[in-house]
């Protein structure tokens, strides 16, 4: 990941991708299955040990992989996200948010600067704002259009004005809170890829907003694996900022996943 990330920032603003489409290999990847024995012949007195009960092997290996990478983590530091939003946007790939007995995998993120006109920052420090003012390491929880719970986190020093919005997660464990709380019973990427599901799937409201994710205890990040190879684009939905804003490449991805939001295919390994 750090030969991947070693793009200039110039690159990020300046670089613009051919919209091709692209493929991504699944995070959870298919088995064949097994097939069945034959029934053994009432000649013979010896019976055949019966195989294991088949299950979808998708289904198998998704589980094993949620208890791999499901073991418990510690806290991170406080002064883990005391830098840049810019440089925390990728480090924040992997690790893990828990609430409870939910715990989402982070597989995708976009950072958002100080002075950068699509930043909540550009408004100044409101009721609303203000814990995109604090010290990096707090939530910072806002409503969109007046449905979505968005989680971002606050990034930098205090007064900067910056912070990371949470586009997707994978599911870890508590699937069943997930699902009851999003009002799908599915493990589909469709269950948390855009940052409202991950919102929703936390249960999170505004009263979240400035608490501290670097402690135990209500919503904490955990350290996780540092993803291998990582994709970067343009973010989502914000035609109203400048230009430069609008084609920065300060979206960042896990590759190889399918925990990623739409559109995906204005993602492509960093230069």
């Amino acid at each position: 990941m750090r030969n991947a990330l070693s793009f200039t920032r110039t690159t990020l603003t300046k670089t613009t991708f051919e919209r091709d489409s692209t493929s991504q290999s699944s995070l959870f990847e298919s088995f064949c299955f097994r097939g069945s024995a034959m029934a053994p012949k009432k000649r013979f007195k010896r019976v055949a040990e019966p195989l294991p009960p088949t299950e979808p092997a998708e289904k198998t290996r998704r589980s094993k992989s949620l208890k791999l990478t499901a073991k418990p983590q510690p806290p991170v530091p406080r002064d883990f996200f005391q830098i840049d939003a810019l440089d925390l946007a990728p480090r924040l790939l992997g690790k893990f948010l828990r609430r409870d007995d939910v715990v989402l995998q982070i597989t995708e993120v976009e950072a958002y600067r100080p002075n950068d006109s699509a930043c909540h920052g550009r408004f100044g420090v409101t009721p609303r704002t203000a814990p995109v003012f604090g010290p990096g390491g707090h939530a910072y929880v806002y409503l969109c259009y007046g449905l979505h719970m968005m989680l971002n986190i606050v990034a930098d020093k205090g007064g900067a004005g910056a912070a990371v919005l949470i586009r997707s997660c994978a599911p870890i464990s508590g699937l069943d809170v997930i699902q009851q709380r999003r009002g799908q019973k599915t493990d589909k990427p469709i269950l948390l890829t855009g940052p409202g599901k991950v919102g929703q799937a936390l249960g999170l409201s505004t009263e979240w907003s400035n608490h501290p994710l670097y402690t135990p205890g209500g919503l904490e990040l955990l350290d996780g694996p540092e993803p291998e190879n990582i994709l970067v684009g343009p973010r989502v939905g914000i035609q109203y900022a400048l230009p430069e804003h609008v084609n920065a490449l300060w979206r960042f991805a896990i590759a190889d996943t399918p925990w990623i939001s739409a559109p995906r295919n204005t993602l492509r390994p960093p230069l």
